[in-house]
């Protein structure tokens, strides 16, 4: 399919499945092997496809002025993505050319980067700026000590990244919608680990199989038990979450439909992010393999319209909601996956025709590994 469907679509979509009792269905079964979850060897192949390809690194919302930048590790390398003079988004690594320092963390805004060691500075664009006691090294050549440029590219609202300078474009957003728009405002930023495989973690977002019974009073009376638009943008896709307030819609003329509010988007950005547009805010996940059974997240939470004090409260207030109630939910059984994953019970995880988006997901991953599939 070339690109999603459109908001009117979608509710004509969702709305024929209620009135049918149906869900969008995928075509096959599944069968993934325990051991790709379990596997050392496969799981440094894994962060290979995520150095060698441009993948999500944070949203354009995090580099917001002049100097903007965030710092942390991508495929396991340490980057830093900084916002320059001329408003272009570059990216280096992280590591100063004299001993290799780490140059910043987290995420700020500076006017240079100064390696705390010392001293060497770099402006914006990654040239060197100056050295202490410059005496001392006759010979550098200055023009070749810059940062360590990589490969970075700005689109869709998000900014991607590959720790590979000759890393190829970006693939397969050709046909995807802006995820972030220029008017959403970051709301706060954040870290934490997960202590399951970032497999198992990444799978509990794009199903909506479980909702009825992993979520039977927090989710489950706001929508419904198995009701799903599954989509796929190349090796991208989105799972559509509708409310119940949408049967409202049934009575509104198709050109006057506006979904607002009425369905969560998750869009899944291959290989391991996540955009999921919820009722009054957005949020944007990065998921970086620590090992097999340690995931490390990076968040991004911001609001879905405008930048007023309005927009900010509904935000919050949705977001505290979902934190409070279904994603401990979700968390609590993700890591029990993780915790039975070596009981020996499952040679294989079965993926039913209502977990298409996950099917579509490891098709496309063994693809990236040069597996058979």
């Amino acid at each position: 399919m070339a690109g999603f469907l459109d908001d009117r679509a979608v509710a004509e979509r969702v709305l024929a499945h209620i009135a049918a009792g149906t869900t969008d269905r995928g075509r096959e079964v599944w069968r993934e092997p325990v051991a790709h979850y379990r596997s050392a060897e496969r799981l440094e192949r894994e962060r290979d496809v995520l150095r060698r390809h441009p993948t999500p690194f944070c949203p354009s919302a995090a580099l917001p002025e002049v100097g903007s930048y965030v710092a942390r590790r991508a495929g396991g390398i340490p980057l830093l993505v900084v916002r320059g003079r001329d408003r272009i988004v570059r990216a280096f690594r992280n590591a100063c050319r004299h001993r290799g320092t780490e140059l910043a963390s987290g995420a700020g805004c500076a006017q240079a980067f100064v390696c705390p060691y010392h001293g060497w500075s770099y402006r914006l664009d990654g040239r060197l700026q100056s050295i202490p006691h410059r005496e001392g090294f006759p010979d550098l050549d200055e023009a070749t000590h810059g940062l360590a440029p990589v490969h970075v590219e700005e689109k869709l609202g998000l900014v991607f990244a590959s720790p590979s300078p000759d890393a190829p474009p970006v693939e397969g957003t050709a046909d995807l919608p802006v995820l972030v728009a220029p008017e959403q405002r970051l709301l706060d930023t954040g870290e934490f680990v997960v202590e399951a495989n970032w497999k198992v973690y990444l799978e509990g977002f794009i199903e909506g199989y479980h909702i009825r019974f992993a979520h039977p009073s927090t989710f489950f009376p706001y929508g419904y038990d198995n009701l799903n638009l599954v989509e796929q943008c190349g090796a991208h896709g989105r799972v559509t979450y509708p409310f119940r307030r949408i049967e409202k819609l049934a009575d509104v003329p198709p050109d006057d439909r506006r979904i607002d509010g009425q369905v969560t988007y998750v869009y899944h950005l291959f290989p391991n992010a996540l955009v999921t547009v919820l009722s009054h805010h957005t949020n944007f996940l990065v998921l970086e393999p620590i090992d097999v059974d340690r995931t490390r997240v990076f968040s991004y939470r911001m609001t879905n319209r405008g930048d007023d004090a309005e927009a900010q409260d509904r935000a919050l207030r949705d977001s505290g909601f979902v934190d409070q109630t279904g994603a401990v939910e979700d968390l609590a059984l993700v890591t029990s996956i993780q915790r039975s994953i070596d009981s020996g019970a499952n040679e294989v995880f079965t993926f039913g025709h209502f977990e298409s988006a996950i099917a579509h997901f490891h098709r496309r991953l063994r693809e990236a590994l040069g597996e058979a599939v």
